[in-house]
């Protein structure tokens, strides 16, 4: 696609110009990020390693731990090291790239949420039906589909961004690239753009946020009839995934579900889904899944032996 503009860089003006605040900036989220890759490292190692972990909800786990580790890292080091700089530049290739990653990322992890959600009502409404329903082609066949959908996205996405046109200011008011940004740069009229981009984006993260809600009360309705016990372990669980579903999506929808204006929180609200929900993922689903902090506790058994026979 021809390129019309004549804008060749931007620069991020990052989320504070203060030098102490941006000190601050790079020691918080070295430390976010740092956490985010150690914990989903770990989360991923974790499920290929434990032979008690190979059940549909954690073959799912294991991709979004992989998600959320790429989604962080094509945001995060950016952040990390533009915070130590005095100017923070970005090719124009650099920043459309990144937008690409930010969708295809951010939409492959809502897209595994679902599967998460689709997972947890077979197993709790149609447990007889289970071993069926979730054997592991139709698993891997929805992960691709997951993927290809997430694809299609970040394509629609970048195909949008690459027909902006940039010929005057290149001061981006954020720390990473993204449509919203974008848009206000443009040297043309971005209404029909900007209602494309809540078409798509905001039409994703706000159709999946009501149909996960919906399937948990489906689910938590249905747990009535099960045992105290099979209650406790299935409550647990879908505790951990709406927590997970509500960080990930109520930041999603109050960028892309809206006209085409700023608001001084939205830096932040962006910080939370792009590095926040990454670092928190891990912590949630470790803390709350005796299985998965089993796992580690005998991963970590074999692995300290073995190095100290070494």
């Amino acid at each position: 696609m021809q390129q019309n503009h004549s804008v060749t860089e931007f620069i991020l003006l990052g989320l504070t110009q203060d030098p102490m605040r941006q000190k601050m900036v790079f020691v918080i989220f070295f430390v976010f990020y740092v956490g985010t890759v150690v914990g989903n490292l770990l989360i991923i190692v974790t499920i290929k390693s434990s032979q008690t972990l190979g059940s549909p909800m954690y073959f799912f786990l294991f991709y979004l731990s992989l998600v959320d580790f790429c989604f962080s890292t094509s945001i995060a080091p950016r952040l990390i090291v533009d915070s130590l700089s005095a100017r923070k530049l970005i090719s124009y290739n650099e920043c459309m790239t990144q937008v690409f990653a930010l969708h295809l990322f951010g939409c492959m992890e809502v897209f595994v949420l679902i599967l998460m959600a689709l997972d947890r009502y077979v197993a709790i409404c149609k447990p007889l039906h289970y071993p069926t329903i979730m054997r592991w082609q139709v698993c891997t066949i929805l992960i691709v589909l997951a993927w290809m959908g997430s694809f299609i996205h970040a394509i629609a996405q970048i195909i949008l961004a690459l027909r902006l046109p940039f010929c005057g200011p290149n001061l981006i008011d954020h720390y990473c690239c993204d449509l919203q940004p974008l848009l206000k740069l443009a040297c043309m009229d971005t209404y029909v753009i900007n209602l494309l981009l809540v078409s798509n984006s905001g039409a994703i993260c706000l159709s999946s946020l009501v149909i996960l809600m919906i399937s948990y009360i489906v689910i938590l309705h249905s747990l009535r009839n099960h045992s105290a016990e099979g209650r406790k372990k299935a409550l647990s669980t879908c505790t951990s995934h709406i927590i997970v579903v509500i960080l990930s999506l109520g930041p999603c929808i109050f960028i892309y579900t809206r006209p085409p204006t700023t608001f001084p929180m939205d830096k932040m609200v962006t910080v939370f889904y792009t590095i926040g929900t990454p670092f928190l993922n891990p912590l949630i689903y470790t803390l709350r899944n005796a299985e998965v902090k089993n796992a580690m506790r005998k991963l970590w058994r074999i692995k300290i032996p073995t190095e100290s026979k070494r």
